[in-house]
């Protein structure tokens, strides 16, 4: 058995048997770890406070906040289950008043298992090549050169190809970044949507980006070679995956328009499905409630962050669009077919959302290379997650977009939102 799995069932063992007097978890800053078995460690950062008699702590990057409220201390063993994605911190307070233990993320038939470990009172991200002058402790990621004039600059847009390791397959994104001191944040956007809100820093010709979601833990080097090159890229995800990058700044750089990515059949008629709800109960496109009304269909998985950042605008809209006849189903396709588990997870989903449209479980996994011919035979692929489906009062399918841009991608997110809202509104007086 591996170090890793040996460390995760003791955790599992020793969280709320430990009969040990009770340790703290402190309120305040805290820099995390994941320990790859390549040393690529992953940081990111979260803060600890008391909310309503409780413990919480908010997951942090960049412009992003996600809130942790599930979090069980039972002598110095501390569990912290994740809002989304299956995935849990299992770990115990040490003497010094830090963290260790394992994330635990369950996949479609076994758990990913990483080492972890959080130190208390620290608020920085990455090293910025400094030391405070106090035992070589690194100062926060937001401290600057006194010069600042000789700080390389990755501010802007950047066209990016990605590739695997075997180098066979490539992935063009597009980097957007904006700089301040040696601090860096910004995002990827691909064709489902974004990478995340990332956040890092410049040292020297080294740039560095991470990002944690509780689901996704990405970190990204790249070397900085002049004005316009960033060359050997890593890109590191999880606890073993990584592709290599490059990248050239272009202020034109742009990806295909999300309305032409995913192809139907048009001649096809009318959209059919039939799933069932979370609660069980089966429903079909050809229900009562969605006769003669502008159906957006949202297909997505509870394992998906630009899912998670589509339901939460989706669930708004919704709200504000129901009553002039609009409805919204999500058909979700998780990583596993087991009903139960998938229920589980898409429950908590759409509780957090607060989402009032049906969700429905198509059964079949994300996984499954055969996933559309099983659910939405009418397309010719489904090529991303999220993809929604913009269908007419006649139940055609009028318009489809793949991917969504979350809030971290700034003007983009509001360019969608605006695309979204006319789609409709041009459906609703057809």
């Amino acid at each position: 058995m591996s170090r890793v799995l040996i460390l995760a069932v003791f955790l599992y063992c020793h969280v709320f048997v430990s009969g040990q007097e009770p340790r703290h978890l402190q309120n305040g800053p805290w820099r995390a770890i994941l320990q790859r078995k390549d040393g690529k460690d992953i940081v990111f950062n979260f803060e600890v406070k008391d909310s309503a008699g409780k413990k919480v702590l908010y997951i942090r990057n960049a412009g992003e906040r996600l809130l942790v409220d599930d979090i069980t201390i039972q002598g110095d063993s501390v569990l912290i289950r994740l809002p989304f994605f299956e995935s849990q911190f299992r770990a115990v307070l040490t003497k010094d008043g830090g963290l260790e233990g394992v994330w635990l993320k369950r996949g479609a038939d076994s758990y990913q298992s990483v080492p972890f470990r959080a130190v208390y009172k620290e608020s920085f991200r990455f090293a910025d090549g400094k030391s405070s002058g106090s035992g070589g402790i690194a100062r926060s990621d937001n401290s600057m050169h006194s010069d600042n004039s000789m700080l390389a600059d990755v501010s802007g847009r950047w066209k990016a190809v990605f590739r695997t390791p075997d180098g066979k397959d490539t992935t063009l994104r597009v980097g957007e970044f904006e700089q301040q001191g040696q601090r860096v944040t910004g995002t990827f956007l691909d064709a489902g949507g974004d990478l995340r809100y990332l956040e890092g820093v410049v040292v020297g010709d080294s740039l560095k980006l991470s990002c944690f979601d509780g689901g996704h833990a990405y970190l990204f080097t790249a070397r900085i070679e002049g004005d316009s090159q960033l060359s050997g890229g890593f890109f590191f995800s999880g606890a073993t995956n990584y592709e290599t990058w490059t990248a050239a700044k272009d202020a034109g750089a742009k990806l295909p328009d999300g309305f032409t990515i995913t192809k139907w059949k048009k001649d096809a008629g009318p959209l059919h499905f039939t799933f069932r709800d979370i609660d069980g109960h089966t429903v079909s496109l050809g229900d009562k409630r969605f006769a003669g009304k502008v159906v957006l269909v949202q297909i997505m998985g509870s394992w998906c962050p630009n899912c998670m950042d589509e339901t939460r605008f989706l669930s708004g809209f919704y709200n504000e669009y129901h009553s002039k006849g609009v409805e919204i189903v999500g058909l979700a396709y998780e990583r596993s077919t087991d009903f139960v588990r998938s229920q589980t997870s898409l429950r908590s989903f759409q509780e957090r959302f607060q989402v009032k449209y049906p969700m429905l479980i198509t059964g079949v996994s994300v996984g499954d290379p055969k996933r559309t011919e099983k659910t939405l035979p009418q397309l010719e692929r489904i090529m991303n997650f999220p993809t929604t489906l913009f269908v007419n009062r006649k139940g055609e399918i009028e318009k489809i977009h793949t991917g969504f841009s979350g809030p971290g991608t700034g003007v983009h997110y509001e360019e969608q939102k605006k695309e979204f809202y006319k789609t409709v509104d041009g459906l609703l007086v057809e």
